[in-house]
C-alpha cells in the first residue's frame, strides 16, 4: 500500500513600500497596503477561490481524498483584511474532516536560526490562530520553506508535535528513499516526512514547461510514475505552494483540469490511498534514523538556506533585526512588536538574494525590487526608522537606547 500525502503551503508576505532615506524619522508606515491588497485580491481570484472550490468538489466526490495545509499568519491576516471570503472557503474545507492543518511560524520567519524564544512565540501564535479559525490543534509541524535540521526536530518534538516535514534532498538521503518515514537524530517519538521533490516539482515547476521532454503532463502519465512506488515505499509526499494552481501555473496551462482528474486516476490502483501527514505518521513506523546536521530547505538546486542568507547584505540585515529583539519586547509597544515581527518574514531576505545561474531567473521573477541591493537599502532604511522609534519608546521607559545603524 502507498499513502499519497498532499500538502500545500499558503503564504503571502506583507510587502514593504518604497522607503527612502529622507523618510527616516518622518514616516512610521512601512508596508504598502495598496500593493498588498492588490496582490491578495489578484491571487484570490486566480488561485485561492477557484482552487478551494475545486478541492471542495474533489473531497465531496472522493471520500478517500485527503489534503493538508499550512497557512502562514501573514496570509491569514491579509485574508481577514482584504479577502475574508477565502477564509470562509478554508472553513468549508475544514468541515469535510478530510483536511489537516499544520503549524508553522506565524510570520513565516527564519526565527529558529536566530532566536529560539521568538520561534516558540510565533509557533504558539500560529497554534492559537488555528484553534480560533478551524477548531484544531495541529500535531504536525512545517518550518518556513521546509528549513530543517536535527536540532529543529529535537526542539519541535519537545513542543509536542508528532511529525515534521522536510525536503527529500539527495545529499541528505544518499541511497535512501524519500518514500519512507524516518526518525530524526536525537529524537524519541517524532517522525520525519520527506518531500518527493521529483514528483512534486513535476507539477509545481515543470507542468507548463514546453521544453520539458515529458510535456504535456497528463494524469495517466503522472499516475504511472507514482504507481511505481508500490513495492518500493510506503508514502509519496507531494508538497508544493498552493499558488501553483492558477498563479505560478496559470489556468490556461490546464493545471486545474489536471488536478480535477488526478484523484480518480491515482485511485485506479488498488494499493493507492490518500492520507494526511498525521495519518501517515500514525500508520507507520520509521524505517531508519536520518541524520541532518546541516540545515536544508526546499529552495533552489542546493536545497540550503543560501536563498535567504547567502550574501553579506542578507546576513547583515537579519542579524541587525534580531539584535534589537529584546529591546523591542521590553518596550511593551504592541504595535512596534507587530511591525518588527512582520520584518522577520523570510521573503524580505529572499528579495536580497544575488544568486545567478539556474536559480537567478527564479529569484529575479519573484523580486518586486529592481535589484537585490534596492531591497537591502529599503529594508535598512525602514529598520533605521524603527530604531529611532524604539529609541524614543525606550527613553520613556528608561531602557537603554537602541543603536541606529
Amino acid at each position: 500500500m502507498v499513502d499519497i500525502c498532499f500538502y500545500f503551503q499558503v503564504h503571502q508576505p506583507f510587502r514593504m513600500k518604497k522607503y527612502s532615506i529622507f523618510q527616516i524619522g518622518n514616516d512610521e508606515k512601512y508596508f504598502d497596503s495598496t500593493k498588498n491588497q492588490e496582490i491578495m485580491q489578484k491571487v484570490t481570484k486566480k488561485c485561492y477561490l477557484p482552487t478551494n472550490k475545486l478541492m471542495l468538489e474533489l473531497l465531496r466526490k472522493h471520500p478517500e481524498f485527503k489534503i493538508a495545509y499550512s497557512i502562514s499568519g501573514t496570509a491569514i491576516d491579509q485574508f481577514e483584511k482584504y479577502s475574508p471570503e477565502v477564509l470562509d472557503t478554508f472553513k468549508e474545507l475544514a468541515k469535510t474532516k478530510q483536511v489537516e492543518f499544520l503549524d508553522e511560524t506565524y510570520h513565516h520567519s527564519l526565527s529558529f536560526l536566530y532566536s529560539k524564544k521568538e520561534f516558540y512565540d510565533q509557533v504558539e501564535m500560529h497554534t492559537q490562530k488555528m484553534q480560533k479559525l478551524f477548531g484544531v490543534k495541529p500535531k504536525v509541524f512545517r518550518n518556513t520553506e521546509l528549513i530543517y535540521n536535527n536540532e529543529l526536530a529535537e526542539y519541535v518534538e519537545k513542543m509536542g508535535y508528532k511529525g515534521i516535514l522536510a525536503e527529500g534532498a539527495d545529499h541528505v538521503l544518499g541511497w535512501k528513499s524519500p518514500n519512507f518515514l524516518y526518525q530524526p537524530r536525537n529524537t524519541k517519538k517524532i517522525k520525519l516526512l520527506l518531500k518527493n521533490y521529483k514528483l512534486s516539482d513535476d507539477i509545481a515547476f515543470r507542468f507548463s514547461d514546453k521544453s520539458w521532454p515529458e510535456h504535456p503532463l497528463t494524469t495517466k502519465k503522472f499516475g504511472g510514475w507514482l504507481n511505481k512506488v508500490n513495492g518500493n515505499g510506503i508514502c509519496v509526499n507531494l508538497f508544493m505552494d498552493y499558488e501553483t494552481f492558477g498563479e505560478h501555473q496559470w489556468s490556461d496551462t490546464g493545471i486545474f483540469k489536471f488536478m480535477k482528474g488526478l484523484p480518480a486516476e491515482l485511485l485506479k490502483h488498488p494499493d493507492n490511498q490518500f492520507k494526511t501527514p498525521l495519518e501517515v505518521v500514525n500508520s507507520h513506523e520509521a524505517v531508519d534514523e536520518l541524520h541532518v546536521p546541516h540545515t536544508v530547505s526546499w529552495a533552489d538546486t542546493e536545497r540550503d538556506v543560501s536563498a535567504w542568507l547567502g550574501n553579506k547584505m542578507q546576513q547583515a540585515a537579519i542579524s541587525r533585526l534580531y539584535a534589537i529583539e529584546e529591546e523591542v519586547k521590553q518596550s511593551e509597544d504592541k504595535k512596534l512588536l507587530e511591525t518588527w515581527r512582520r520584518l522577520t518574514t523570510s521573503d524580505h531576505f529572499y528579495y536580497m538574494c544575488t544568486k545567478w545561474f539556474s536559480d537567478g531567473d527564479v529569484h529575479k521573477y519573484f523580486n518586486p525590487y529592481e535589484t537585490p541591493y534596492d531591497s537591502f537599502i529599503n529594508f535598512m532604511n525602514i529598520l533605521n526608522d524603527m530604531l529611532i522609534r524604539l529609541k524614543t519608546s525606550n527613553s520613556q521607559t528608561g531602557i537603554e537606547k537602541a543603536k541606529v545603524y
